[in-house]
This record gives structure tokens, sequence and C-alpha cells, in this order.
């Protein structure tokens, strides 16, 4: 299994997090913080689904109080039960909530890239994940 101790996890995890930031759009909230991924996956979720479970997880650990927090401890809660690709595939249905999120050159905007990279994801499935959530 791969934990915590592994440079090959803190390299995924920085990959997937370059790879959601990339060409995001910056956004704030009513309140002047500025949005980040966590934003654009809560929001995507809840428009296919009643409650995430690793939403839920993310948002009942107060010690998180950054957008970018919330978004890797996510990335892990995912890893760990092994959803991050059928949760990331919810958030990429809707191409018109793509374009509010990202700008053009984001790979999410390609079909081939969008497929390409959910299908490395799914890969991800095979792997074992025992991780500090």
């Amino acid at each position: 299994p791969v934990t915590d101790g592994s440079r090959e996890l803190h390299s995924l995890c920085a990959q997937l997090e370059f790879l959601l930031q990339f060409d995001l759009k910056e956004k704030r909230s009513f309140f002047g913080q500025r949005k980040d991924y966590w934003d654009f996956l809560c929001q995507g979720l809840a428009q296919r689904r009643q409650e995430h479970e690793g939403v839920r997880f993310v948002i009942s650990l107060d010690k998180l109080k950054t957008p970018v927090g919330r978004g890797r401890a996510f990335l892990r809660y995912c890893l760990v039960h092994r959803q991050l690709a059928e949760s990331l595939q919810l958030c990429l249905l809707d191409p018109e909530s793509l374009r509010e999120w990202y700008y053009a050159r984001s790979p999410f905007l390609s079909p081939q890239h969008r497929a390409e990279i959910l299908g490395s994801l799914y890969e991800l499935d095979g792997i074992t994940f025992h991780l500090a959530l």
C-alpha cells in the first residue's frame, strides 16, 4: 500500500493539485476569500449528487481553514476510498460549469485530454492508499 511516507504520493498529489489549479479562473466568495479547486469540486458534486461523503468529511475537519487545505484533504480522502476518478468525472460532466471555472487552456475543456486524465485516475483505483486523513 501507498503511505504518507511515499515520495511518489507527494509527487502525485502535487501534480493533481497543479492540474486542478491550471488555468482556473480567479473567483472570490462573498467575503472576498479567493476560491480554489475545492470550491469547483463542491459545486460540481452538488450538481450531481445529494451529498458526497468526502465533502462532508472535509467540512467536518475544524483545523482546515483554507480552500487549498480542504482540497488537499478531499484528494487524500478520495484516494483512500478509491473515489477520485468518479468524483472528478462527475464535476467534469457539465461543459457550461467547466467554462465558468476554467479558461480555454485547461485540459479539462478538451474532450481528449479529459478522457486521458480520467483514464489515468481510474487506474489509481487499483492501488491501496493508507493515508492519515
